[in-house]
C-alpha cells in the first residue's frame, strides 16, 4: 500500500476537545469528508502532552495506530470538533 504524502494537502484545520473546547491539533486535512484519522507526519503543532488524551478535561480522543503502514492517532468517533 502506499504511504501518504507526507507535505500533504495544504488546508489547515484546528482541532478541539469537544468536551471542553481545548485546542488540541493542527492539521493539514486533505478532502472534505470528516475527521477520522490524522497521520501525524501532517500534524503541524500538537497541543497535548500525552499522545491521544486531552491535557485540560483527561479524555481521550485518539489512539495511536498504524495506517497504511504510516503512523497515525485514530480519533474516537463524537470526541473532536474541527474548525
Amino acid at each position: 500500500m502506499a504511504k501518504p504524502n507526507p507535505k500533504g494537502p495544504v488546508r489547515t484545520v484546528q482541532i478541539y476537545c469537544t468536551k471542553c473546547k481545548f485546542q488540541l491539533l493542527k492539521y493539514r486535512k486533505g478532502g472534505k469528508g470528516a475527521l477520522v484519522k490524522c497521520f501525524k507526519a501532517r500534524i503541524v503543532e500538537n497541543f497535548t502532552k500525552n499522545e491521544g488524551i486531552c491535557p485540560s478535561c483527561e479524555s481521550q480522543f485518539a489512539r495511536s495506530t498504524l495506517i497504511r503502514g504510516a503512523p497515525a492517532l485514530k480519533i474516537v468517533g463524537g470526541k473532536v470538533i474541527m474548525k
